[in-house]
């Protein structure tokens, strides 16, 4: 029997992480409360949860970033478990106290592991402690990063060039600059810290020794108050623009079985040195050259990209996540957790293809793939509005298949199926990378895309593949029964204006 049991979890985030633990709640006969902000009042998590409740105005610093809001809808709701998802709160300890306070149950780890894990700086001091390889580098006298540019040359100079200044107080490519020469290293540690502060409230920055064409691997880790831990295996997340991920798969094409057991033994090593529980991830830079790895970050919550591993694993991460937040134990021992076949996921977003701007605005019609081994997480329908206020994601698109060239194969066919209608999409993107030489083989790095960027940069449509684009468009809208004033007579213009071969 769990030692405490959960009836209600209201879920502090938005979008299709929200309809994710929604839908994993409903299985378990669990009901739910969203959180919504004015701008989300139809979205479509608001639409599937039992309950909802507005948090205030568009921006997040306003609605989904205000703690004391969240904590209202607790006790108005009388939920007794909050779900954080990932971004906004889920990393934040004080808040995880405050829904302890509140009478709930967080979903997540231990304020004391956020904490440790939380500022870099530390994090890195830590692992070091337990053992865990990190990157060369120099966080700065007492660990407080560098005011001064010539502390940080000094330092940049024990290291050796090229050096990563890195915000100590989050990620995502904020607050980070490559230098590959000491007269370039004022301006970007400037840079950073503008950024860094602007971002996190925080301007601390540290350096790290540049590894040339990293992998960046990342360990699924999980714990449980009983002192037990585990890894579910690797996903590899190189494919990345601006620091961020595009594409993440699993198992990664670059190691090798030696390899991904020692990195899954360190990854277990660092969960267990701050008392992990709940759903992680261990971050890791790999080089391939030395076949040497090294600890990054770890995020104290579930990732964009738990489905890849849950396809290859079997496991659904959100009912252990519930499962350990009632007190019970890890349902698998580390020998018994399968990987089986391989994932890849394509995170789709409403942004132009080429310059990866956001595209902000109405989906006027969609078309998910479907069939054998593809799944979407969405938290979108046609009709959806994709606000500025929030990240543009649409969905995370996966295919699973008994091979990794399968898994290609059949992510190719999923996203030729794939329509967005009304705002422009990286599905083109997306569509160019499946075809592309390098990726096929598995040789890849972190820059891939900035070197590959003329091949990846998908092709102008030409008037015919625009018109017959339109046509497919309107037409699609006018059978899900939700057509714009002009989308029929737009159809049939169209078709009509057009070779008759193409009406066939």
């Amino acid at each position: 029997m769990p030692a405490r049991r959960i009836t209600k979890v209201l879920i502090a985030n938005r979008g299709e992480i929200a309809c994710r633990v929604i839908r994993a709640c409903r299985e378990l006969g669990l009901r739910t409360v969203a959180v919504y902000s004015e701008a989300d009042r139809a979205a479509l998590h608001v639409r599937l949860a039992d309950e909802a409740i507005a948090i205030g105005p568009p921006p997040a610093r306003e609605s989904y970033l205000v703690a004391d809001k969240i904590v209202g809808a607790i006790r108005k709701s009388g939920a007794d478990a909050v779900h954080p998802g990932y971004g906004f709160l889920s990393e934040n300890a004080d808040f995880a106290e405050a829904v302890a306070a509140a009478g709930a149950t967080f979903i997540g780890p231990p304020p004391s592991a956020i904490r440790s894990m939380g500022g870099k700086t530390a994090a890195r001091a830590l692992m070091q402690a337990a053992g865990v390889p990190v990157v060369p580098g120099d966080n700065g006298e007492g660990g407080r990063g560098f005011a001064r540019a010539a502390d940080a040359k000094a330092a940049a100079a024990r290291v050796g060039y090229p050096v990563m200044l890195k915000a100590a107080a989050g990620g995502g490519g904020r607050g980070m600059r490559l230098v590959d020469a000491e007269e370039k290293l004022e301006a970007a540690l400037q840079g950073a810290q503008r950024e860094a502060k602007a971002a996190f409230g925080d301007d601390t920055v540290y350096l790290e020794k540049a590894i040339v064409r990293p992998r960046h691997i990342e360990i699924q880790v999980f714990g449980d108050e009983h002192g037990g831990a585990v890894h579910l295996h690797e996903r590899d997340c190189s494919i990345q623009r601006r620091n961020q991920k595009v594409i993440e798969e699993s198992p990664s094409p670059a190691l090798d079985d030696e390899t991904r057991a020692r990195m899954g033994e360190v990854a277990v090593r660092a969960a267990r040195s701050v008392g992990y529980v709940g759903a992680g991830t261990i971050e890791m830079l790999y080089d391939g050259a030395t076949r040497g790895f090294y600890f990054l970050e770890m995020n104290t919550r579930l990732q964009v990209e738990h489905p890849v591993t849950e396809l290859v694993t079997g496991v659904d991460l959100v009912r252990w996540q519930l499962a350990v937040a009632q007190g019970e134990r890890i349902p698998l021992a580390q020998a018994d957790i399968p990987r089986r076949g391989a994932a890849i996921e394509c995170r789709v977003y409403a942004e132009d293809p080429v310059r990866f701007l956001p595209s902000p605005g109405t989906i006027t019609s969609l078309r998910v793939p479907a069939g054998p081994g593809i799944r979407d997480d969405s938290g979108v329908v046609a009709g959806s509005v994709i606000s500025v206020h929030y990240d543009p994601m649409i969905s995370k698109l996966c295919a699973w298949a008994d091979s990794r060239a399968a898994a290609i194969d059949r992510m190719r066919r999923a996203l030729g199926e794939y329509h967005v209608g009304g705002i422009r999409t990286n599905l083109p993107f997306h569509r160019q990378v499946m075809r592309q030489a390098q990726f096929i083989a598995g040789d890849y790095d972190t820059g891939f895309i900035e070197r590959h960027k003329a091949a990846l940069t998908p092709p102008a449509p030409d008037a015919e593949t625009a018109a017959l684009a339109a046509i497919a468009a309107a037409a699609q809208s006018i059978r899900d029964g939700n057509p714009t004033g002009g989308d029929r007579e737009l159809a049939l213009d169209l078709s009509r204006s057009q070779p008759s071969a193409w009406r066939k």
